[in-house]
């Protein structure tokens, strides 16, 4: 009888494959880990930008009230801004305190727009000789701004 010999052609191509297809799927684990890590800062980014571009409108709006009361008059203005940013609603309350900014003094007054879980924190600052209440604060969506005669400051709610 003759001896069989060992035969591993087949076998070869089966490893090919077999490789192939794992570092495809080791590729393709790679690209949606990536991806989703990127969409993570990406929305992390959109929603600081437009916390600030909420805050600055706001700063605008509330150093128009002040203009407007320089005579001692009432003033009320009713402000429409987004609802959600990024799925999530804020806060903006004003702080007298702003060193928590490094690009900021500490003494200067400031907005502080926070996203509803507390992961995203902007500060816009304010103008230095305003008057603003900073016990007030307001909701995302609609915020009313007023002059406080009796108090002389400006509140928002």
């Amino acid at each position: 009888m003759i001896p069989f010999k060992a035969d591993d052609r087949a076998l070869s191509s089966a490893i090919t494959h077999v490789l192939t297809m794992a570092m495809t799927t080791i590729l393709i684990a790679g690209l949606f880990l990536s991806s989703g890590a990127m969409l993570e800062t990406q929305t992390e980014m959109s929603t600081e930008q437009s916390l600030e571009t909420i805050g600055e409108r706001l700063a605008g709006e509330i150093a128009h009230v002040d203009r407007l009361a320089d005579d001692g008059d009432a003033v009320n203005i009713t402000t429409e801004h987004p609802r959600t940013i990024a799925g999530s609603t804020y806060r903006v309350h004003p702080s007298g305190d702003c060193g928590s900014d490094p690009l900021l003094r500490d003494d200067v007054q400031c907005l502080n727009l926070t996203t509803g879980g507390g992961g995203t924190q902007v500060l816009v600052p304010l103008p230095e000789d305003l008057e603003i209440d900073y016990d007030s604060s307001a909701s995302s969506g609609t915020i009313e701004i007023g002059y406080d005669q009796s108090e002389d400051e400006i509140r928002l709610q």
